[in-house]
């Protein structure tokens, strides 16, 4: 049974900017998961410990002020450093449960000195290993107030039973050189994570599932005003302008024909699943391939640097 695949989109809140146990509700859908059967689980993007939904509400782009310092510090304080174990536990699971993981996560990494944060997308294979970490290329307007941008290293993809995983975040989904890197890698099952809301997802995953004839997983986190903790740095000032639903979810899966699998899934917390079927890939691969038969590599060619970038080079 190579050819099928049960997935789950967990479309959970965090418990906003709180790593510890933003990581233990991951942990709780994983296990939650594996009572279904489920052999790949995803969850949105940047969920551990959350989406900066201060920067609209707070006047992020205002320069040098107290409050725009204090989340920001508070927000790196409780972001992933994958070096110091942080996501030992859900490894842990992964292997435990034999399911693979797409994470989105607030990453703080040594190799770029520890200061600075990305958002990035985790994957872990059914060994519990990390196997991909993906930095996103171009953190998306305000999002440049905090997050800093990545690079290609993680444009990587993965084998998952017959099909070839791969995934980007938010709005690199929009990028076609990015998609189409990894369509030349050969993926047919596209991962897409976002902070929550179908106005991201119910356009753009049909599409890139009609376009690369691929599967398309669309997962988002939700978010509403009474899931920010009480012990939220200036609470007060971000609930003055915060609308009562952050993130309504839109979570949803679309077939290689760009038809929905499962429609998205509005107002509701909580892990959901599906199963695909490998062939309907070959099936309509039949009549359209981007990086196969019709394509022009003797006339469009695409060139991918995936070099992890730092700052330092030590020659000892």
């Amino acid at each position: 049974m190579n050819h099928t695949l049960k997935v789950a989109l967990a479309q959970i809140a965090p418990v906003w900017l709180n790593k510890v146990e933003t990581l233990k509700k991951v942990e709780t859908s994983i296990s939650k998961a594996a009572k279904e059967n489920a052999e790949l689980i995803v969850f949105g993007e940047g969920l551990v410990p959350g989406y900066p939904f201060w920067l609209a509400l707070t006047g992020g782009a205002e320069w040098n002020t107290p409050i725009n310092k204090a989340l920001h510090a508070h927000y790196v304080s409780h972001s992933i450093t994958i070096e110091k174990g942080d996501l030992d536990g859900i490894c842990k699971l992964a292997k435990q449960h034999h399911m693979a993981v797409y994470l989105g996560i607030i990453e703080r990494p040594l190799d770029r000195g520890g200061h600075s944060v990305y958002a990035s997308l985790v994957y872990i294979d059914q060994d519990g290993k990390i196997k991909s970490v993906h930095r996103k290329l171009q953190p998306t307007y305000d999002e440049r107030l905090t997050w800093s941008p990545g690079d290609g290293h993680g444009l990587q993809v993965h084998s998952l039973k017959d099909f070839t995983v791969g995934g980007l975040n938010c709005w690199e989904n929009w990028m076609p050189l990015p998609r189409a890197a990894l369509y030349g890698l050969g993926e047919n099952l596209h991962i897409a994570v976002w902070p929550g809301s179908d106005h991201n997802t119910k356009d753009i995953t049909r599409f890139i599932a009609r376009e690369s004839r691929s599967y398309v997983i669309s997962v988002s986190s939700v978010m509403t005003i009474e899931d920010f903790p009480q012990n939220t740095p200036h609470l007060d000032q971000i609930l003055e302008n915060a609308p009562q639903v952050l993130a309504n979810g839109g979570s949803c899966i679309a077939g290689p024909d760009g038809e929905w699998i499962q429609e998205p899934i509005l107002h509701k917390e909580g892990v959901f699943y599906q199963t695909i079927d490998f062939n309907r890939v070959l099936e309509e691969r039949q009549n359209f391939d981007p990086v196969g038969h019709y394509s022009r590599p003797d006339v469009t060619q695409l060139s991918v640097n995936r070099e992890r970038q730092s700052t330092t080079k030590f020659i000892d």
